[in-house]
């Protein structure tokens, strides 16, 4: 394993091992104090566990060298990772609706300090893990660990949720307010259309990969102005990029003068890699196409450059 994915591994050892004991904590404390909202809580962080481990799978594999039968690397193995935990979030978020809907209809559970305390203590440090994860996936350009970033910020939602319902009902029991012991499954619908909303650009996002968009407008114009930089690169005629999980693929065709020979053509293309690669710490290849340019056609084919 490269130095440069040791620390996203550690943050996915990190990620999957606090949803264990996190979970066990909310369902402990949310049985012995008669806490459905905790319990709910907790049944979202199991679904955390499976998203971790599945990250973590997925960033061993994204790790392995290019072989034979994926000479283009391991890298999407992150955006499965990230899809599966977009597709777990949105069947957590549609149960924690369903869950927070019902409980309109029942009578409301007794709230208890114990279980308020408990559920600032997860929210707390969700937030740091959340923080913490998504610099590390940034820095480095996971699609997994930015997955589960937005996976520990959707706990912080649903923490945020329980406590203020827990809050609310306790309040509600002190000023003998009835209504207000209903705060819990209401604020649980609001912020599980949140965690609906993050699932739903994650799933997006892991599609587009998988389906091979270009990356973005902008970075591909940033490209293209390195590459026109280069001496001997007469015109574009055409320019792709996408991404292949934490790393991207740059294919590009280039008009060189036709009276220039197999070498030189060659030279040109190393230099465009090599100029592009140390620019873009994320660019893992550059396919260079060389194509015979003539000072008689460029004014035609400069209008002719295919992003």
């Amino acid at each position: 394993m490269n130095k440069r994915m040791r620390s996203p591994m550690a943050v996915a050892w990190v990620s999957l091992v606090s949803n264990i004991l996190l979970t066990l904590v909310k369902f402990m404390v949310g049985w012995l104090y008669r806490s459905p909202s905790l319990v709910a809580d907790g049944a979202h962080n199991a679904s955390d566990v499976v998203a971790s481990a599945a990250t973590l799978g997925s960033m061993r594999v994204s790790t392995m060298p290019a072989d034979r039968e994926h000479p283009y690397g391991h890298g999407k193995a992150e955006v499965i990772a990230s899809g599966i935990v977009a597709v777990i979030l949105f069947l957590a978020a549609i149960w924690m609706i369903y869950q927070s809907i019902e409980a309109l209809f029942l009578p409301p559970p007794k709230a208890h300090a114990i279980s308020l305390i408990a559920t600032v203590f997860s929210l707390l440090f969700k937030l740091v893990l959340y923080i913490y994860t998504i610099r590390i996936g940034r820095k480095v350009n996971s699609k997994g660990l930015i997955a589960t970033a937005y996976d520990h910020l959707s706990d912080v939602y649903s923490s945020l949720a329980a406590a203020i319902g827990i809050g609310l009902a306790l309040l509600g029991r002190q000023a003998r307010i009835p209504y207000l012991e209903y705060g819990d499954p209401l604020a649980s619908i609001v912020v599980s259309l949140l965690i609906l909303k993050v699932a739903i650009h994650m799933g997006r996002e892991a599609v587009d990969i998988l389906m091979e968009r270009n990356v973005a407008q902008e970075k591909l114009d940033q490209f293209a102005a390195i590459i026109s930089a280069v001496p001997g690169v007469k015109r574009i005629d055409r320019i792709r990029a996408r991404e292949h999980g934490h790393y991207i693929l740059v294919d590009v065709r280039v008009g060189v003068p036709g009276e220039m020979t197999v070498q030189e053509g060659h030279d040109i293309s190393r230099a465009i890699k090599k100029n592009v690669m140390e620019r873009f710490d994320d660019v893992q290849e550059v396919l260079v196409h060389i194509n015979p340019w003539y000072e008689n056609e460029s004014a035609v084919k400069a209008n002719e450059v295919d992003y």
